[in-house]
């Protein structure tokens, strides 16, 4: 059996059968105090496990749940047909979060209605269940409840954290809270605070709880019923922001249930079957969660705002930070949208933290990263750091390289040892392996290939997916101390844009391109008539992807134009002819490549 079949195999069969364990977490006589003034006086804490812990206890990645998530994230109960855990997708061997090298745990949040102590629990002072009396939470609160778990479970390091959406809001206060307790974190689909969009969703779904006939001011415990019309209502309005036009259009359109059509003369009105589809995940939500728990732990989230924790604004928050952190975007979610993910990453590279950002282009909305995982699974698998055998790390040093031996003679030279370094349009990470080996860089990608940041991340560097052309706009000024963009000038839209987004983000950028003014090049156009094809420019007229063919001469036009000063220049010759057009002073007829470090 191969390598490659041996995981496929294993991560087929999943983690298995699994069990919910309750930890009753022992308090100090005041019991639990929460960042509102309230105590709990007892705490218990519902959460699942999978893999082995290893005997340092270094190998524990914790999953922070959505909303109404619980901790069944992976394996099931019964059998995979009927309780198969939310992510169980993304958890087992050979999946993202590899249970041949992870310890997983994933708790239920407190205030959550599956087993953590919250509102439906018995209040041991009064024998009853809290119900409205239970306290206001708040994101702090959930992260200070698990961290005592961890605690409990003599756990003091994780080697990750994983969230996403009100998940991703709890990873980010774990990062700022407790800066010291993970290496790596992934925040999905989330934001440093809901917009007033959400917001505004979120106070109607209050309104549809707490006016409903059966809300009894929560404490409706002893009622047969409860509020469950308007905890069903409160699910359909927020199901309807979960997913994307795109995907309820796909699964929906405008198809009536039955093809009832509308009858004017009785004034009936049709059922679509998207009413039909909100009807059954409001029935479904109502049999597993409670109303309290629900405005609880929305509450919690509605609050949760890291902007305005300093007067310095999110960047200054995140300076806490010391994880090397990966955020990562649904293109199609409009509950969360990119533009948050990316107002995250952005504070985070100001703050000069080491972030990767990259973009689930799928059209699932803002379920997405529970429903089209693939490159999710990905993603996380990369990011993730290695904990496997001395093979598998070393395996990246064994891979062939393919970097040209003209930059990797040349770049050491012109990089001051340990600087920052920015490689933009880095393909599979070459070159930033090669510069962390030969310049101990601390280096970073950007490229708009998602299988290329994938494989990036996987090489240990960070990574941001953008779109050169686009000005680098995630990337903040003077964050590096050199951008390089190697064989890449040719092929963007903007050079000239490109250039000056380069002198940005860094006080000096290096510049590799070919020269299209090359003896062998200019002498097949013209002995030949038809475009070159070369070492410099090896592809067909009608394949190749550059878009700007210039010269050396053209580029220190360029320069002069704009100000930009040329410190260093390096010439590479393919052959003895174009060594000699360089000795006699032509290097514009004899460099198949040139290599410039230019200055603002």
């Amino acid at each position: 059996m191969t390598e490659r079949e041996s995981v496929d195999t294993a991560s087929a069969s999943g983690v298995g059968r699994v069990e919910t364990k309750i930890a009753r977490i022992s308090l100090p006589a005041d019991g639990f105090k929460l960042s509102c003034g309230g105590v709990l006086p007892a705490l218990e804490i519902a959460y699942e496990s999978y893999g082995e812990l290893n005997a340092r206890k270094d190998n524990v990645v914790f999953i922070c749940t959505a909303l109404t998530g619980d901790a069944h994230a992976a394996g099931y109960h019964t059998s995979p047909e009927q309780d198969l855990g939310w992510w169980d997708a993304m958890i087992g061997p050979g999946r993202g979060i590899d249970t041949r090298y992870y310890h997983v745990i994933c708790a239920n949040i407190l205030g959550g209605c599956k087993g953590t102590t919250g509102p439906a629990s018995v209040n041991p002072e009064t024998g009853r269940p809290y119900g409205a009396c239970f306290p206001v939470i708040h994101v702090a609160d959930i992260v200070d409840a698990h961290c005592l778990l961890l605690k409990h479970l003599g756990i003091s390091h994780l080697a990750a954290l994983i969230g996403g959406s009100f998940g991703g809001m709890q990873v980010l206060e774990w990062l700022v809270r407790y800066p010291d307790m993970a290496a790596h974190a992934i925040c999905i689909a989330t934001a440093a605070s809901l917009s007033a969009q959400a917001l505004a969703f979120d106070s109607l779904a209050h309104t549809m709880i707490t006016q409903d006939p059966g809300w009894c001011d929560g404490d409706y415990y002893d009622q047969s019923m409860g509020p469950a019309a308007g905890l069903a209502h409160a699910r359909q309005l927020g199901h309807i922001t979960y997913l994307s036009q795109e995907i309820m259009m796909s699964k929906f359109g405008r198809e009536q249930r039955d093809q009832i059509h509308a009858d004017l003369s009785t004034a009936r009105i049709p059922e679509f079957q998207v009413a039909s589809y909100l009807d059954y995940q409001g029935r479904k939500f109502v049999s597993r969660f409670d109303a309290n728990s629900y405005l609880r732990v929305m509450t919690a989230m509605d609050h949760f705002d890291l902007k305005t924790r300093s007067l310095g604004g999110l960047e200054e928050v995140l300076r806490a930070v010391k994880a090397k952190v990966l955020v990562v975007a649904v293109t199609s979610d409009w509950l969360f949208p990119p533009a948050q993910s990316k107002e995250l990453a952005h504070a985070l590279l100001r703050a000069r933290k080491a972030v990767s950002y990259c973009e689930l282009d799928v059209p699932y909305g803002h379920d997405a990263f529970l429903v089209d995982i693939d490159n999710l699974v990905s993603a996380v698998r990369a990011f993730l750091p290695w904990i496997a055998d001395e093979e598998d790390r070393s395996r990246d040093a064994m891979m062939p390289r393919d970097t040209p031996d003209f930059m990797r003679q040349s770049l050491p030279d012109m990089i001051r040892r340990g600087a920052r370094v920015l490689d933009v349009g880095c393909g599979n990470g070459d070159l930033l392996t090669e510069l962390s080996q030969s310049c101990a860089i601390v280096g970073s990608g950007v490229d708009i290939d998602f299988s290329q940041v994938v494989e990036v991340m996987n090489r240990g560097h960070a990574v941001v997916q953008a779109d050169i052309d686009d000005e680098l706009a995630l990337i903040p000024d003077d964050a590096y101390d050199y951008a390089v963009l190697s064989e890449t000038l040719q092929v963007v839209r903007h050079p000239r844009t490109v250039m000056a987004s380069l002198l940005r983000v860094a006080p000096e950028c290096i510049v590799t391109f070919p020269n299209f003014a090359n003896y062998q090049v200019v002498g097949q156009l013209l002995l030949r008539g038809r475009m070159p094809v070369g070492s410099a420019l090896p592809f067909s007229w009608y394949e190749t992807p550059n878009i700007h063919l210039f010269t050396l001469l053209d580029f220190e036009s360029l320069c002069a134009e704009e100000g930009w000063c040329i410190e260093d220049r390096v010439y590479v010759y393919d052959d003895p002819l174009g060594k000699f057009l360089g000795r006699l002073g032509l290097p514009n007829r004899g460099a198949a490549r040139v290599i410039m470090r230019v200055t603002r």
